[in-house]
Parts: C-alpha cells; structure tokens; sequence
C-alpha cells in the first residue's frame, strides 16, 4: 500500500468531517419536510379507511421522528475507519450465503431505490470525490461502508426508520418527497466537498488518463455493458481514442469493468433499468466536466440571466418563426416532406451562427452549440417520422432559453425539458403516420405550439406540459380501435378477479369461527364469490340482482346449519325453491353448465337434510343478519391490497359477458419466477415504449399501450391490430429471460448528448467558433 502524507490525511479527515455535518444538518430538515408531506396527505378528502390510516401513519411518525433523527444522527457520524472489518448488518456482502426475512429484503430495496435516485442526480460530483479521496488516503477503493457511497446514507435512513418504529408503509407514503429532496440536498453536499478540496488544491482538474488500464482482453470485447464508460473515460482524457475497449479503472462516470460490480453492490437488487440510467448519468457526467474544464465559469450551479445581447436574439429570432408560420411559409398544415427536414437542418445552422455571434461569454456560445448539436443530431433520426422531426426541431430555442438559464439541463436526466423530448421520442422511434393517423402528430405539434407560446415561462412551461403529454399517453394508446376493446376486457377481468378474490376474503373473515359445513364454506369461497363478482362488475354492487346474490349467501349459511326446532326447519323448506333457483342462476351468470349445478345443488341439498338432524347449537339468527348487512355493503369493507397473479381466463369471461375478443392474445402466468429487479423494472415500464416480443417463436415489433390501475394486467400492441395481455410476474420473466427487449436503451437527449460529445471531441474549438 502506498505510504501516506500526513497533511493529505488530514485534509481527507476534514472532508468527511464536512460532509459528516452537512448530512447531519440536512436530517433534521429532512425529517420535517416528511412531516408536512404526511400532514397534508392526511387532509386530503378520501374514504374513511384510507383516512384514517393517514392519520394513523401522520400521528405514529410524528411520535416518532424525533427517535429516528437522533439515530441517523449516530449513525452517520460514528468515526470511519477506512481499515475497519466491520461486520455489520447494515450493508451484508451480496455473495454471502445466508438467510433473510421478507421484510429485511424489502428494506434493501427501499434503500437501494433511494441511492439510485441519488446516483442520478450527483454521479458526477460523487465520482470527483470519489477520486479526490482515494489519492488523498492512497487507498485503491472507497470502503463499502464508507459513509460518502449514496447506499450507505440511504440503508442508514431506512434502517433507523425501521429501529424507530416506523413502519415501511408510512416510508412509502412520503418516499416521493424523500427521494426529490434528498437528491437536491446530497448533490449540494457532494458539490460543497469537492470545492472544499479544490480551494485546497486538491485535484483541481481531474486527468483520468493516468487511471486508464486496458486488459489483454479489450479488444475481443467489443460493444459490451462497459462500452459507453470506456467512450467517456477515454474521450475526457483527450486521447481521441474514444470508446475502443473497456476499462478496468474508475473513469469519469464511474460505471465501467470492475468498478461496475463494486459500484452496484446494492442496486443489482433493484431494477436494470437503473443501470441504463447511470450509464446515462456518466454521458451526462462527462459533458459536464467537459464543460467545466473548458469554459469559464460553467462550475456555477444555480440558475443565470441571458446576456441583453442573447436575450435580444433570441426574442428576434422566436419573433421571425412567429411571422413565417402565420404566414404559412414554413411547415405547411399539408403535411411535412423529406426536403423539410434538411430545411429545418439549415435554419437551425444559421440561427446558431446568429446567436452565437450574439453571445457575450464563452459559457453562451457553448450553450448555444452543444443545444444546436444535440438538434441537429434529433433531427438526423431517420427512425422517427420526417414530419414530427420538424416539430422537434422548433423546440431548439426553447430549449436553449432554459439551458442559459439553468445549468442542470446538461446535468440532470429529470430536467423536464429533456423528460419531454425523451417521452416524446420513445414514443416517435418507430411511429407509423398510417396506423396511428394524425394523433400522436397533433398531440406533438400542440405541445411544440404551447412552449412557443410562452417562451419566458422556460422550466415551468415545460413541466406543464410534459405532465400533460403523459395523461394523454395514458388513455391515447388505449383508445386506439382493436387496443380499446383489449383494454375493455382487460379491465374487467382484472375488476372481476379483484373483487373475487377481496370478496373471498371478507367472507373467510364473516364465517371465522361460525360452525358452517366445510363443503358449503368452499362452495361459498370457489364458487359464489366469483358470482358476487360478476354480478357486481356487470350490474353494479347496488343492483337488486346483486343484492339477491348477496342476500342468498347468508341464507346458505343459516340454511345449511343446525335446526335443532321444527319453526326453523318449516321456514327452511318453505324458501327452498326459491333459495336453489337463486343459486341456480348465480352458477348459470358464472357459465357453469347444468351438470355442474347439479352437482352442486345436490351437495347442498344433502347438507340442508343433515341439518335438520343435527343435534349441534343452531348459528344466533343475529349472526346471519348481521352477516347480510355486511354483505349487502360489503364494497365498503374490501382493503387496497395487491391481490398477486390470478388465472387469466380471457374466454371465460368473454363468454359469461359477452366481449369481443378477437385479435387478443393471453400470455398466461405461468414460467419462472423473476428476481425483484425484473419485477421492479417492469412496473417502471411507460406507456408508448416500443419493444421486440419474442412469443412462441414469433417475434413482433410491440408498443406498450395500457397497464391497469394496479400495474397488475399490462397491454402491448402491434401496428396490425394484434394485443398481448400479459400479467405483471409473466412480464417480469420476459424481461429477464429477454424475450421481451427494449428497441431503445437510451433515451433520445441521451443519445443526442452522447453525439455531441463525439463532435466536441473530435473537434473542441467548434464549442467558441
């Protein structure tokens, strides 16, 4: 090991003591923020159950905060040794063979989920730092333990939650606000750290050539997961080798070889997705340093004002756009050809000339070429629609409006400006004008036209209307002809099999402890829950039928108890043929066929005789009335849980309700069991994602249009008309076992990033020419 310098130690001592008490301050205002999240969600109008839980989980944590800040507090600022063999349980090694409990298990992933969202906001500066101090303490690695990786600050908040009491559901309810703070505060804090180094002369500027280790093996690597780190690390170094083999060393964006494996520890527990997003995050990592190190005064993070110069520019030049459209000299509402789109390409040349030439700071003019690169680079996408090219590429001053005034746009991959475009672009990327028709196009052309409209409302107006965009995703894809009579079934089977299974449920509750014949508990259970289903999804749970159905379960019960008295035993025969036609059609609503009713019939009839028999304590007529009132309103009484796989049985219910099920394809549960992270993977999928699907030996090309309200049923759709209705842990094992593959990884302003840096690698004084 190397020998250290005392006085670099000491300064690596005062950077975690710095970064100690910034997370130490942070806490408390992190713990109160929560607090105001849970307060006012509790507020928020609702049934009566789920109010009450909110205010059950807003008074238990306001209990209990104070518990869980001091343990963060005591946690985070326990002396490190960077030596130390600790064996806590905090962060055990993943390849350890043990044992652990479900809830140990969803623990990590909440954690895991917090340090990813964390790794996606401050990759970059953690990646300085990380650098910074591993020279200053002449160690090879941060420890795993160490309390600067983003895992270990997440486990311990998660961790002493779960100490304090707290329980997970009350995480979940304030886990939005949670990540969305903690991501600002923690890239402040990195940010702080690393200047407090720099000042001291600490690596002011970082060459990572010196780390670059290429293996015997690189060149047989070709395109693997390390391929874009080895494109960062060596394109930051300047050696115009960018991107020819894989590292083995820490890079730029800190996700490449070996240190991919150290680095994800904890968040191969979680979803691939994640993995896509930190090696988007490394793009943006390396253009921000990039950045950084060549024009002045580009380090400053918070927001900035559009010198007059710029700012007249641009006005002139929205305000040209403005007349040329009115005047129909441009874009014609006809339709949009080829030619337009090498048109777009010059006017979009010229206006960065102008407006550079208008710029007053070498941070302008690089702002103004890199947003004009990553244009040009959108509009040379021949796998998107020419006309909806042309559309994108009205969205360069706008875009370039807000990265003027707000840095982070070339740091973050939540900027909504880029949010939209890549939700827009996920969508476009094999987008055909002849299936779709003119929708999706008009949907785009209004969202382009409304940013237009309020060109000095920047970040704001692009949030709008990306939330906006993603509502429409929502019901768009799912309206869409043979899609919509898909969604329509499977939105009443996912009601039917809900409800089935919540009304089994709350019956098994009613009957615990009631003396009630095994064979009519199962016929209630497997049998006249699905009717109540049924009728309730068909009829509405208020309709008379409905409440006959209801009704006749309660009259089972009592009917097929003891009669010890011969009133009681009267009254049974006298509703007998009315009590067996009831259930008769309850089984016809059902689709059984007459011998299975026959059957089931007869089971009851036996029963009823042997209760009349019995010598046993008849069941309290209070019990049965109490029983049907619930019954009755029994909708009030089921609970939100997730009610896991059910049987897909399509045809059963297009026979028992009588939809068209044409061109639906069922791939039914079944298959291996996927690991969380596909689980998990699969719930982040976003409606308008095209995929290659890979079912029974035929592959088609495949857009995601629908997912149910519970994320339990998810839809895909075919240009030809086709659907495949899959179930969330079937789409999981796809996913893992590649059967269903994403046509794009990265996301457009990614890739777009991406061919920037190439160009200002290859060609650095473009950035100020």
């Amino acid at each position: 090991m190397p020998s250290r310098n005392p006085p670099q130690s000491f300064l690596a001592g005062q950077a975690r003591a710095l970064f100690t008490e910034r997370v130490a301050q942070m806490v408390p205002e992190l713990a109160r923020t929560i607090g105001d999240t849970l307060s006012e969600l509790a507020l928020r109008p609702g049934n009566a159950r789920e109010m009450q839980d909110l205010r059950d989980a807003l008074r238990l944590y306001q209990n209990n905060r104070p518990a869980w800040v001091h343990g963060i507090l005591g946690a985070v600022r326990q002396p490190f040794s960077s030596s130390a063999k600790t064996t806590s349980s905090v962060l055990p090694e993943l390849g350890e063979m043990e044992l652990v409990g479900n809830e140990t298990v969803e623990h990590r992933i909440l954690a895991s989920r917090l340090a990813l969202r964390l790794l996606d906001f401050a990759s970059w500066e953690l990646n300085d730092l990380r650098l910074r101090i591993q020279t200053l303490e002449g160690m090879p690695e941060l420890s795993r333990l160490d309390l600067f990786r983003p895992e270990v600050i997440a486990q311990h908040l998660v961790e002493q939650w779960t100490l304090a009491g707290l329980p997970q559901s009350a995480w979940l309810l304030g886990q939005d606000t949670i990540h969305k703070n903690m991501a600002a505060w923690m890239l402040e804090i990195y940010h702080a750290t690393n200047a407090f180094l720099i000042e001291r002369g600490v690596m002011a500027e970082i060459d990572l050539r010196p780390l670059v280790r290429r293996t015997p093996s690189a060149v047989k690597a070709g395109t693997t997961a390390a391929e874009g780190a080895a494109r960062i690390g060596s394109g930051s170094a300047g050696d115009g080798n960018s991107g020819t083999a894989p590292l083995t060393a820490p890079t730029r964006s800190g996700w490449s070889g070996n240190a991919v494996q150290e680095e994800t520890r904890m968040q191969t527990a979680t979803t691939p997705l994640a993995r896509v997003r930190m090696r988007a995050q490394g793009v943006l990592g390396h253009l921000k340093q990039m950045l950084m190190s060549r024009v002045e005064g580009f380090d400053q993070p918070h927001a900035r004002q559009a010198s007059p110069q710029l700012e007249h520019a641009m006005n002139r030049l929205q305000q040209q756009a403005e007349v040329e459209i009115r005047e129909g000299t441009r874009h014609s509402e006809a339709g949009f050809a080829r030619t337009q789109v090498d048109q777009a390409l010059q006017e979009l040349r010229q206006r960065t000339s102008v407006l550079k030439k208008a710029a007053s700071s070498s941070a302008e003019k690089a702002t103004i070429e890199i947003v004009a690169l990553m244009f040009q680079s959108i509009l040379a996408e021949d796998r998107i629609a020419p006309q909806i090219r042309v559309w994108f590429a009205r969205l360069q001053m706008p875009v370039l409006r807000v990265a003027v005034a707000e840095p982070e746009f070339f740091s973050s991959l939540e900027h909504p400006a880029r949010q939209l475009i890549d939700r827009m672009g996920s969508c476009a990327l094999g987008f055909d004008v002849t299936v779709e028709g003119d929708v999706l196009e008009t949907e785009i052309k209004r969202v382009v036209q409304v940013i237009e409209q309020y060109p000095e409302t920047g970040r704001r107006v692009f949030q709008l209307v990306y939330e906006e965009f993603d509502k429409f995703l929502s019901r768009f894809f799912a309206e869409q002809g043979s899609v919509a009579r898909a969604v329509s079934l499977a939105q009443q089977l996912e009601q039917k099999e809900t409800m089935t299974v919540q009304y089994t449920i709350e019956m098994r509750t009613m009957l615990d402890g009631m003396p009630v014949r095994d064979e009519i508990r199962e016929f209630l259970f497997r049998i006249w829950a699905e009717v109540l289903a049924i009728a309730a999804m068909k009829n509405g749970p208020q309709h008379a039928q409905t409440l006959l159905f209801k009704q006749a379960a309660a009259d089972l019960v009592w009917s097929a108890s003891a009669k010890p008295n011969r009133s009681d035993r009267s009254r049974v025969i006298a509703a007998l043929p009315r009590q067996l036609q009831l259930l008769r059609q309850g089984m016809t609503l059902l689709g059984l066929d007459l011998a299975a009713q026959d059957a089931q019939l007869k089971m009851i009839n036996a029963i009823m005789a042997d209760a009349f028999m019995s010598k046993t304590d008849a069941i309290p007529l209070e019990k049965i009335e109490a029983m049907a009132r619930r019954l009755t309103n029994l909708e009030d009484y089921l609970s939100e849980q997730e009610v896991g796989d059910f049987p897909l049985d399509a045809d059963s219910l297009v026979t028992m309700i009588g939809i068209d099920s044409v061109h639906i394809e069922v791939i039914a549960d079944g298959g291996s069991q996927p690991t969380d992270a596909m689980c998990a993977w699969a719930r982040e999928l976003q409606p308008g994602s095209w995929f290659n699907l890979d079912h029974n030996g035929k592959i088609s090309h495949v857009q995601f249009a629908w997912c149910s309200e519970r994320k339990q049923l998810h839809l895909f759709a075919t240009a030809d008309g086709r659907s495949f209705l899959i179930q969330m842990r079937r789409l999981a094992a796809y996913l893992q076992a590649g059967l269903l593959v994403p046509t794009e990884e990265e996301a457009l302003t990614v890739r777009a990033t991406r061919d920037a840096l190439a160009k200002l690698d290859a060609n650095p004084e473009r950035l100020f020419g």
